[in-house]
């Protein structure tokens, strides 16, 4: 008996991508029903083989398929292009909108054609078969595809009528309303566009948690984010959670608008929230191993990394993630050649442009740098990005820029105590700006009294200004809510400086405690050490070297022994 179509069908239906392209095989190449087939039969014939490639990840041989199912179209264009399908087709989740088995939507077959080369990432080609589709004949599906096609090939215009259209189907796309939030249309525009009747009977809600409500908290939250009001945000996000408690999307979204402002303690928390309620996530899930390489203790870092690699290696944030760690072990290249993988699979991944910026001026390249952390201010501002600008153009002596950039910060979070610090130290960067440097640091620490960075850059100040009695109690109030090796290292400076040398060396011992990579602190204890024994700590080492080249040929011989 020769194959038939149902067959391949109920294979591709049940899930069975790789019976249905083996199967398929065996459809297409059958002398008893290709001899007389017309050629729309052949060409579904053809689309069903390319369904099950598809299903199979196998892009490119489905897209040539799906090509001659069209060629053999255009011989015979006798398709019916209506929308309306039989019983037997259903859509597949993993593969493109399936088709009637009786006959051939000419527009669905050009969706899967841009499908397949948006798989390929060749989004010019998608982008046209999707044009060619006429605008009363395009399914959600296929809008919102268009939108984001649109949005990643900078066409905005084109990417809003699109997110738009999809909005006035189906309020519930929820893609749809942060892509219209970061194209800067307003919340009172986008509520615009849903159904009347999405409050219950068309009846203003009764309930501060009505379906309509919590949808209109999550378009203003977005919305508040494009315009960098992370305090409403996070207000709004909250409301939404506390109706829909241990929501992990709506927890991610906290836990980066977190990361963005700096609250990284309480971004960190929310991150660990999600993983234990979903311990295979990978969303947002660089934007942690960011927060995590700034901890003391790198197992974490480590065994975050090596479990996303488990699940999916593939993805843009595991290839950041590995950024992270390679950075986080001083392997520069490396961190380097996995920034830029992950911005080949995804260009417009903000978090892989901010880690490519700071390796680059790990790497003394602050040029670079610049290139990299404006790429990302240009998706979305983000408080990392302007640290990031402000450090490069610092290290290229352009303080001009430097305090554009920060001033810019404060302007678009006029709450954060981490963009007015940013601002302050560009002013202490130059002589003549070290009483405003002041002013932004007091300021800071008034918004944000816990904020140990502001503590810790006015603390500097103090020192510069042979302050060190100040400097050495403004930090003392920190030593109980923080552990932190950066403060006791910096305490052990001062004290050092002050000649309380035992001080010193308790607060050098603490930090190398917490953290036992620390190298200031190691060099500093050093330094300590020839203090402690009469010996001049800048002196040059001429002697100690003399002596490791008198008794080289010792040591060699013990190294052998």
């Amino acid at each position: 008996m020769d194959v038939t179509k149902d067959q391949v069908s109920s294979l591709l239906d049940h899930g069975l991508y790789e019976s249905a392209q083996m199967l398929g095989c065996f459809l297409i190449s059958s002398t008893g029903t290709n001899v007389e087939l017309s050629p729309h039969a052949k060409a579904e014939n053809l689309v069903l083989l390319g369904d099950a490639l598809y299903g199979e990840k196998e892009y490119k041989r489905a897209l040539n398929q799906y090509k001659q199912a069209w060629q053999h179209c255009k011989v015979n264009p006798k398709q019916n292009t209506s929308t309306t399908r039989s019983s037997i087709c259903i859509t597949r989740s993993s593969s493109p909108n399936s088709l009637n088995i009786s006959t051939i939507n000419e527009h669905e077959l050009k969706f899967k054609i841009a499908l397949c080369h948006s798989a390929l990432c060749d989004n010019r080609a998608a982008l046209t078969e999707l044009e060619g589709i006429p605008y009363k004949a395009r399914t959600l599906r296929m809008n919102l595809i268009l939108g984001r096609l649109c949005r990643v090939s900078r066409q905005n215009r084109a990417a809003t009528a699109a997110y738009k259209e999809c909005l006035r189907t189906c309020p519930y796309v929820l893609e749809a309303i942060v892509g219209l939030a970061d194209l800067g249309v307003s919340a009172k525009e986008i509520l615009s566009l849903f159904p009347q009747t999405l409050s219950r009977g068309g009846r203003p809600p009764s309930d501060h948690f009505d379906v309509s409500r919590w949808l209109q908290r999550y378009v203003e939250a977005h919305c508040c984010i494009a315009s960098n009001d992370y305090k409403g945000a996070l207000e709004h996000f909250s409301d939404i959670l506390q109706r829909f408690p241990n929501n992990v999307h709506i927890l991610l979204e906290i836990a980066k608008v977190e990361a963005i402002t700096g609250k990284n303690e309480e971004a960190i928390l929310n991150f660990e929230k999600v993983r234990s309620i979903d311990p295979y996530v990978i969303t947002y899930m660089d934007e942690y191993a960011m927060l995590l390489k700034t901890k003391t203790d790198q197992s974490k870092l480590n065994r975050v990394v090596h479990e996303l690699v488990n699940i999916d290696p593939s993805r843009v944030e595991v290839c950041v993630a590995f950024s992270v760690l390679w950075d986080r072990k001083n392997e520069k290249g490396r961190a380097l050649a996995y920034t830029e993988k992950s911005l080949r699979i995804d260009d417009r991944h903000i978090t892989a442009h901010i880690m490519k910026g700071n390796v680059f001026l790990s790497m003394n390249r602050p040029d670079a740098a610049v290139t990299a952390f404006r790429s990302a201010q240009e998706l979305r501002p983000d408080l990392r990005s302007y640290q990031g600008l402000v450090r490069s153009y610092l290290a290229l002596n352009k303080t001009k820029e430097a305090l554009c950039v920060a001033r810019e910060a404060m302007k678009a979070m006029p709450q954060s105590a981490k963009a007015l610090t940013l601002v302050g130290d560009v002013y202490f960067s130059h002589p003549s700006g070290i009483e405003k440097a002041r002013k932004f640091y007091e300021s800071a620490l008034r918004l944000e009294r816990g904020y140990l960075g502001a503590a810790l850059a006015l603390a500097d100040l103090h020192v510069m200004e042979g302050r060190h009695g100040d400097a050495i109690s403004l930090l003392e109030r920190y030593l109980n809510d923080w552990e932190d090796d950066s403060l006791h290292t910096k305490l052990a400076q001062i004290f050092s400086k002050s000649n309380m040398l035992l001080e010193s060396v308790t607060h050098y011992q603490t930090a190398l405690s917490i953290n036992p990579q620390n190298d200031a602190a190691k060099k500093g204890l050093e330094r300590l050490d020839k203090q402690m024994k009469g010996m001049d700590p800048d002196a040059p080492e001429d002697d100690e070297e003399n002596e490791v080249e008198d008794g080289e040929g010792d040591h060699e011989e013990t190294e052998l022994l």
